[in-house]
């Protein structure tokens, strides 16, 4: 396993993580544990969960599995969804942040938190409320770095500056929705994130499926897949739309020629880009591990290669 360090920090992942989401809402805790087993087995330090994951079990499942073996990993949360009813439940809030923090430490069982993210922007709270708390955090040795997801480019700029302005802990990473199916970041929030040292945690980096070839156009999805449960809704009608069916297409093809898979692909593509820190793949059984892992480890596209990828995903 290759490790890199996330955005301009020390803090090293690897390139491949597991992301967590699927802990006790599509998986229970035996599941989750075998699920973790073989990511520590095939060398993934980065586990990406949430307090709104699963109900709050992924956080629990979690910290069951890793055990006394927490302190060998990185452990990633995040905060800001809507955990129940009322002004307090949800947010960026000092007053949230810290409560939150306190309840996520619990369910993980630990005593800090390696990475915690705000899970999306909270526009009824300043941002140097929000950075000021977590600055707060890291200084009391509950947290020791801090990341922010789904956050625009000029959310990014803006929480950089502030915190560059009055001292405080920057954030060191930014958790959105990025793969060769859905390339809109780059528009404006990949250029803020080389321009101020964030590292890229790309979520979704299989699309949902569509980029392990296991969807085809015209068939039902297996029961057992996200996409069946989705397919009907607006996410899995834009998923599954023809444009990306032809898309994926002449992905399998281009990479079947360079005798590769699809799925290598979108590793490869992710991983060949200097801002990526590691591609957060979820997981229900332990045979998905090995193959996100070994994805991972297959392809590093050249500046050739990049290009006429990039035609074809464009």
């Amino acid at each position: 396993m290759d490790f890199r360090n996330l955005g301009r920090s020390g803090l090293q992942v690897s390139v491949v993580g597991l992301g967590c989401n699927n802990f006790g809402m599509r998986i229970d805790l035996e599941a989750s544990k075998t699920v973790v087993n073989a990511a520590l087995e095939a060398g993934v330090n980065l586990f990406d969960t949430a307090d709104v994951y699963g109900g709050s079990k992924s956080e629990e499942f979690l910290g069951v599995a890793l055990g006394d073996r927490r302190h060998d990993v990185i452990v990633a949360t995040k905060f800001g969804m809507k955990m129940g009813e009322g002004p307090y439940r949800s947010g960026a809030s000092r007053k949230y942040i810290m409560a939150e923090c306190e309840a996520s430490l619990r369910r993980l069982n630990t005593d800090y938190i390696d990475l915690y993210q705000i899970h999306t922007p909270d526009p009824k709270t300043p941002i140097e409320e929000t950075i000021r708390a977590l600055d707060d955090l890291v200084k009391a040795g509950k947290v020791r770095y801090t990341g922010h997801s789904n956050f625009s480019g000029w959310q990014t700029a803006e929480a950089h500056y502030i915190a560059e302005m009055h001292g405080l802990n920057h954030f060191i990473s930014a958790q959105n929705d990025y793969s060769l199916l859905s390339r809109g970041i780059e528009a404006e929030l990949v250029g803020a994130c080389e321009k101020f040292g964030v590292g890229l945690l790309p979520y979704f980096p299989l699309a949902s499926g569509m980029l392990t070839g296991k969807y085809h156009k015209g068939e039902e999805p297996a029961s057992d897949t996200r996409m069946s449960a989705w397919g009907k809704a607006p996410i899995g009608q834009r998923l599954m739309s023809d444009r990306n069916f032809e898309i994926v297409g002449q992905l399998s093809d281009y990479a079947g020629s360079r005798g590769h898979s699809i799925l290598e692909l979108a590793f490869g593509w992710l991983l060949s880009k200097s801002y990526t820190g590691s591609v957060i793949a979820g997981a229900t059984k332990a045979e998905q591990v090995a193959s996100n892992v070994a994805a991972g480890e297959a392809w590093r596209l050249s500046d050739e290669e990049m290009a006429e990828v990039n035609k074809i995903a464009k």
